[in-house]
């Protein structure tokens, strides 16, 4: 297996990724776009500026209470958004959150902090935990991903909102396969798809998909909230999905900074299993074990999408990353258990399910028939081909610097605990509500 020489990344990354010639991925090369010479952020910025003018002056047309819609889940990018267009735009957005019900107290601390800070609406659409508990087991077994429901619903639920409340313009904050796999150039300007959204987002399959198969018990009704409005309601209402992160730096780190400063997001404090990072995916309780799945599929997980991002960015040199991901990436979280007791099923038939799912090019079974990895970025050699493409260092902003100690878990020098047990203390069972 090839890995990055700049960063973690092994060559089967999903969705997509490439590497040149010299070795390095999309994903590195995306980033290094960012700062290119004929990327005019400034311009960008002034373009965001006069598309929210024009935005609001629609609004007044219509005689609408909301500019545009951001899709919101409480975490610090939902913050960063409103943020930004409440303060610096003076949009009034309406906030819709998709409850996908697998929720962490963290994350219900930070949704309520959004709300009440912002001083905007949030419609929050909650499906039935049955229905859930359904779609997500059928979704586990099928493709391998027990959050589908999560992406289905997020991209979906705020254009039923907008084909039922007139509201053209959703906003969304930066586009993740972009970031993480350069599935995308910075110089595309790209916009939300249908496409997209159905080939990535939900693996390919739709509602009816879903519903029209016959080894499950899966009504209509339980996939409402993912049936996408119709053309005809998209062309009427004149529906657009935009990305922040074409207009502005996009930079997590210092946003985060800036949301805990500004409108007091708060990380959590305990140790991860799965991440070093304490402010990305903190609401979300099932992220763990999705993220296992994804080792389980492909031999990687989400350490090594933190490390290659800080890599890239200079706040973690490419020996550190690979200690961060041979610590991280492996781990069987402890939150397995609690959705094994609530699809009723035993951890020989989960394990069963990933048979068929693992990549042959990073798996293979051993002399037992256990299954072991072929290779791993942390068994490559760092040769001097390595050396060439290393990113210059940010001296000042190591990850594990004593100012960065709420933001990544370093057990030389842990956080401090906050006082709120929501935040300091990891959460076996999710919270519907």
């Amino acid at each position: 297996m090839r890995y990055c020489k700049r960063c973690c990344y092994p060559e089967n990354a999903k969705p997509t990724i490439i590497f040149d010639e010299d070795g390095v991925c999309s994903g590195c090369r995306y980033h290094e776009s960012r700062s290119d010479a004929d990327i005019d952020w400034d311009q960008r910025e002034a373009m965001l500026a006069r598309l929210m003018e024009q935005t609001r002056a629609e609004a007044r047309k219509r005689g609408a209470p909301y500019d545009c819609i951001i899709p919101v889940s409480g975490g610090k990018d939902s913050h960063f958004q409103t943020w930004l267009l409440t303060t610096r735009y003076g949009m009034n957005p309406l906030l819709v959150a998709f409850n996908h019900t697998f929720n962490t107290p963290s994350g219900q601390r930070n949704l309520e902090n959004l709300v009440t800070r912002s001083g905007c609406d949030l419609l929050r659409i909650t499906p039935s935990p049955c229905s859930v508990r359904k779609v997500s087991r059928f979704m586990l077994k099928r493709v391998g991903d027990l959050t589908w429901h999560y992406h289905a619903g997020i991209y979906t639920v705020p254009f039923q909102v907008s084909a039922r409340m007139n509201i053209p313009l959703i906003v969304w904050g930066e586009h993740g396969y972009a970031e993480l796999t350069g599935m995308f150039s910075i110089k595309d300007f790209v916009e939300f798809t249908r496409w997209t959204r159905k080939q990535y987002d939900m693996r390919g399959l739709d509602v009816f998909d879903v519903v029209n198969d016959a080894g499950n018990d899966i009504e209509l009704k339980d996939m409402a909230s993912y049936i996408f409005p119709s053309s005809e309601d998209v062309e009427r209402v004149n529906m657009r999905g935009i990305y922040l992160s074409n207009f502005i730096n996009w930079e997590a780190k210092r946003q985060t900074e800036l949301m805990i400063k500004e409108w007091g997001f708060a990380p959590v404090t305990y140790r991860r299993e799965r991440t070093f990072n304490l402010y990305s995916h903190i609401e979300d309780h099932a992220n763990e074990v999705h993220d296992y799945m994804k080792f389980l599929k492909f031999g990687y997980g989400r350490a090594t999408d933190a490390a290659s991002r800080e890599i890239r960015l200079g706040r973690l040199t490419r020996e550190e990353g690979i200690s961060l991901v041979r610590e991280y990436d492996h781990v069987e979280p402890s939150t397995l258990s609690t959705y094994l007791d609530l699809y009723e099923m035993d951890k020989k038939e989960f394990y069963a399910l990933f048979d068929a799912k693992r990549d042959p090019a990073i798996w293979t079974r051993d002399a037992s028939g256990d299954w072991a990895l072929r290779d791993a970025c942390h068994r490559q050699d760092m040769d001097q081909g390595h050396e060439a493409f290393r990113p210059a260092m940010d001296a000042g902003d190591h990850i594990f610097a004593p100012h960065n100690r709420h933001l990544y878990y370093n057990p030389a020098l842990p956080p401090e605990p906050s006082g709120d047990p929501r935040l300091d203390e990891p959460a076996m069972k999710f919270k519907v509500l």
